[in-house]
């Protein structure tokens, strides 16, 4: 199978299969609303042939038996595919998701690619741990010395459920995190990005997986509900909205799955009256226009020194007043389209909100002209924002930013506290000391000081709190949350 092929089939124990329903759907460019290709729609006895076969992977299979050695050395060989068809790949992510051509490269293909090369080496420094010895004394006199050593043994059968925004980079992280500790796994993608799952069916054959470790579908609502509640599924990875998520949660409680979540955000950046304008400037555009705001953790929030604020707003409006919209195949568009009709309602819809609940609209506001093809807004830009408004508490997902004033640090750290969600963050100030002072009162899982470490860092955790999840990607620890601890004591001697 190809990536030009019309009809994608699903991808069940190393082979490819069409629905036994015999439903596709087409695969919309969200740019010029034209389709693609068309895609599989997995119904019940897709997902019983997926669930069947991971399981069977699991518990008769060699790949939970593999030591993590053995399992990383095939793992490179799945990367190795993929970094092969890096041009090819970074076309379809401009197609099926509507990025820009450079978000796509740096963002959608080489970030992932660079966090799937450290996850692989993290995994051969996961070693068993032993106790302290410790001397008990026993019932006939003589004392014990006992121990016991700590190792890391797969969780079982792993649904990994990913969104449509970023979906080579949710796909890659997902899967790899699961099959390097030998978990069996089953990937449901969004169905408006179908086939940056699939082509990792493709480098499974690549590499040689065994049959059922990873399987693919795409399936329809009823299906993908049997991910969430079936009990051969013992752990279910799910990056999505809150509301799903906490649909999800409940699904999931009967049969008490371990759960793993990357939810939604409304995270806040700070620009304090010492930070460098011009550097902030960039930070607080890229953080409401990067993939048309589709993001979980961009900083959508500006909170802004009041001293400041004025001259920020004006420079900023005349920015996202000033960026192209269009097409992405273009490579001097800036900014793409939203993923379908309905996302661009949504945000049609909070654009009139903020409007009645007061904010001021500084720039954007509508439709682009002469696009009448493509699911396109403008950069769009409130000031004078109430941080208690739906603009400031609710996630959009477009490009739409809201500026709050204040006046002092513990007023700036109480709004960027007073929100449901806590993923991300950022603070721009000259004074990095004080800055990593107020960064250990922001309650995010993620936080960064006048732009980070310049990329998302391979070793660091990524994760929220609050509404916005629990549990953590990347870094050498996240793999273990893919796993179970399990202690076995011994006498030392």
């Amino acid at each position: 199978m190809t990536l030009s092929n019309i009809s994608s089939p699903l991808y069940i124990n190393a082979e490819w299969c069409t629905p036994k329903s015999g439903e596709f759907e087409d695969i919309i460019n969200p740019a010029t609303e034209e389709a693609i290709g068309q895609a599989a729609v997995g119904g019940l006895d897709d997902i019983e042939h997926a669930i069947a076969s991971s399981k069977d992977a699991y518990d008769q299979g060699t790949w939970p038996r593999m030591s993590i050695a053995e399992r990383v050395t095939v793992l490179w060989k799945f990367h190795d595919h993929l970094a092969a068809r890096k041009a090819e790949l970074i076309d379809l992510i401009v197609q099926e998701t509507g990025t820009t051509k450079m978000i796509a490269e740096f963002m959608q293909f080489e970030l992932p690619m660079k966090h799937t090369r450290a996850l692989l080496n993290d995994a051969l420094k996961i070693e068993p741990k032993f106790a302290p010895l410790e001397l008990t004394p026993s019932m006939d006199g003589r004392k014990i010395l006992g121990t016991s050593v700590t190792t890391h043994v797969p969780c079982g059968v792993v649904a990994a459920i990913t969104a449509y925004n970023f979906p080579l980079f949710l796909n890659l992280s997902k899967v790899f995190h699961a099959l390097i500790m030998g978990n069996t796994c089953i990937l449901k993608p969004s169905p408006y990005t179908p086939l940056l799952a699939l082509v990792l069916g493709q480098a499974a054959d690549a590499a040689g997986l065994p049959a059922g470790v990873l399987n693919i579908v795409t399936a329809n609502k009823e299906a993908s509900e049997v991910l969430t509640t079936d009990p051969r599924i013992a752990m279910v990875s799910f990056t999505g909205s809150d509301l799903v998520g906490s649909a999800i949660m409940a699904q999931a409680a009967p049969t008490l799955k371990k759960l793993h979540f990357e939810l939604g955000g409304k995270s806040a950046l700070i620009i304090r009256p010492d930070a460098n304008i011009q550097e902030a400037l960039m930070a607080a555009l890229m953080g409401f226009t990067i993939h048309a705001g589709q993001g979980c953790a961009l900083t959508t929030r500006l909170i802004v020194h009041n001293d400041i604020r004025a001259e920020f707003v004006a420079q900023l409006a005349a920015m996202a007043a000033g960026m192209s919209v269009g097409n992405p195949a273009d490579p001097s568009v800036q900014m793409g389209p939203l993923i379908r009709q309905a996302a661009l309602e949504r945000v049609e819809n909070y654009v009139s909100i903020a409007l009645d609940e007061g904010a001021k609209l500084v720039a954007g506001g509508h439709k682009p002209t002469g696009l009448d093809k493509g699911f396109y807004y403008s950069p769009t830009l409130f000031d004078n924002v109430d941080n208690q408004s739906r603009l400031a508490q609710e996630e959009i997902f477009g490009p739409v930013g809201a500026v709050i004033g204040f006046d002092t640090d513990e007023q700036a750290i109480e709004l960027a506290n007073d929100s449901q969600y806590g993923l991300g963050g950022g603070i721009f100030s000259a004074d990095v000391g004080h800055a990593y002072e107020m960064a250990l009162q922001i309650h995010t899982g993620t936080l960064s000081i006048n732009g980070g470490g310049g990329t998302m860092l391979s070793s660091s955790p990524f994760g929220g709190v609050k509404r916005s999840g629990f549990g953590r990607e990347y870094g050498a620890d996240s793999l273990l949350e893919f796993s179970q601890a399990k202690a076995i004591s011994f006498h030392g001697g």
